[in-house]
């Protein structure tokens, strides 16, 4: 499959850099993992649930030290399982207790970082965890890009299956809940979405911008939106021209990707907050 990839990429694009191996592989985990955080940001935004997901990033960061202190366990899958279990106990916490969900999530993402600086400090160890601040997209390997690719598929099945539900509760959890909607249930699912993109991708983008990726598109995309169907095909168009125009400038500026990445995502949040009016008023 790599090898179709590499030859489109050689045959289409006109750049000096699609001779390098590593940025046709950055280039592909870009056009696949940015449209997952144009779609899942939708939602982030649209139920002001930015701060659970910025808690998410703070997950992966003790999912990645527990990863590499276990044996036998990779980092990545050590990311990914903590992000799953740390995104259900949340959401069932946040849904059966009487506490400010801000309040708890706080509490969780608090406990998350502690736990892993802890982690990562003992014996002196954590500059090799720095690289997990910034991310490093030029590195993504091919095994990785499958997983990715697979990742998107089951990301996109899910969506298809639980949108309608979820924007009724991200609407009107009591109508949903009238409506014969497992609320609890369809919340887990689009929490562990997040959290496995997420845990996915914080080694290429970085602990630190992790969650602007989950906000700015969407944000951007409601500047100048007037319905659902909009909403979303903007913010997924929003994320990719991030990501492939951050990708490519990151390149000739010799820039972190990612961060490169979501300055442009914020550019574009800016650009449609000033002309918002003309295409809403």
């Amino acid at each position: 499959m790599l090898d179709l990839w590499y030859g489109l990429v050689n045959t289409l694009l006109p750049f000096q850099w699609v001779e390098y191996t590593f940025m046709k592989n950055a280039l592909l985990a870009v056009l696949l993992a940015t449209p997952l955080f144009g779609i899942l940001s939708t939602m982030v935004v649209s139920s002001r649930m930015a701060f659970f997901s910025d808690s998410l990033g703070h997950g992966a960061f003790t999912g990645i030290a527990i990863g590499t202190l276990v044996g036998g366990i990779s980092p990545l899958w050590g990311i990914i399982l903590f992000s799953v279990t740390f995104a259900i106990l949340i959401t069932i916490i946040k849904n059966t207790s009487k506490t400010s969900p801000d309040t708890i999530i706080g509490v969780f993402a608090s406990t998350a970082v502690a736990l892993g600086l802890v982690i990562m400090s003992f014996g002196g160890g954590f500059n090799k965890f720095s690289s997990f601040l910034i991310g490093d997209l030029l590195s993504i390997a091919p095994s990785e890009i499958l997983m990715l690719l697979g990742i998107f598929v089951g990301i996109i099945l899910l969506w298809v299956f639980i949108f309608n539900k979820l924007l009724i509760i991200s609407i009107n959890p009591s109508l949903a809940a009238s409506r014969g909607i497992n609320t609890l249930l369809i919340e887990i699912l689009f929490a562990s979405a997040l959290a496995v993109v997420v845990a996915m991708t914080i080694h290429w983008v970085g602990l630190l911008i992790i969650n602007s990726l989950l906000v700015l598109p969407a944000a951007a995309a409601r500047n100048i939106t007037n319905n659902v169907k909009q909403y979303h095909f903007v913010s997924v168009g929003f994320a990719v021209l991030s990501g492939v125009t951050g990708l490519i400038l990151s390149y000739y500026l010799n820039t972190a990707t990612g961060s490169t990445i979501v300055l442009i995502s914020a550019m574009l949040y800016f650009a449609t907050f000033t002309i918002r009016g003309r295409f809403l008023g």
